[in-house]
């Protein structure tokens, strides 16, 4: 027979309020969106790289760690949406992090062009209204200590 590995604390919040779930379900979208918004700047650098236009090794790497920061992102929050704290205070920290950090590196001159900016701006501003979200309210009494 196999056994589940949460804890106490955990499996109290796998019911969570009403309003906590909406408020997963937005965030989910959100983060969804983030993850579609990054492939589709992946997409890009990829079909530009096939007809052979400029695109550098700082573009590839820079559009699939965003990807890939957005993959772990919904991960988590589906984790916490089922009730696992430690997924929720990671995706609370990587929703805060990542729009300046998108931004911060982009907004260099010369580094990027400009249409590679803008994409990845609007990955910035969908994980950033997940930040709003997920550090919202209705979630953080959804995982207080005190429960």
């Amino acid at each position: 027979m196999g056994s589940t590995n949460h804890t106490t604390a955990e499996t109290a919040h796998l019911n969570h309020p009403p309003r906590a779930q909406a408020a997963f379900g937005k965030a989910k979208i959100l983060v969804a969106a983030y993850g579609a918004l990054s492939a589709a700047v992946l997409i890009t650098v990829a079909i530009l790289a096939i007809n052979e236009r400029t695109v550098t090794s700082f573009m590839w790497g820079r559009s699939a760690g965003v990807l890939a920061s957005a993959a772990v992102s919904y991960w988590l929050t589906v984790l916490a949406s089922r009730g696992a704290r430690w997924a929720y205070l990671r995706v609370r920290i990587i929703s805060i992090i990542m729009p300046p950090a998108i931004i911060a590196i982009d907004v260099i001159p010369g580094i990027l062009p400009a249409w590679f900016v803008m994409m990845q701006a609007t990955c910035a501003l969908a994980i950033g209204a997940a930040a709003f979200v997920i550090n919202g309210s209705q979630l953080r009494a959804a995982f207080s200590k005190a429960r």
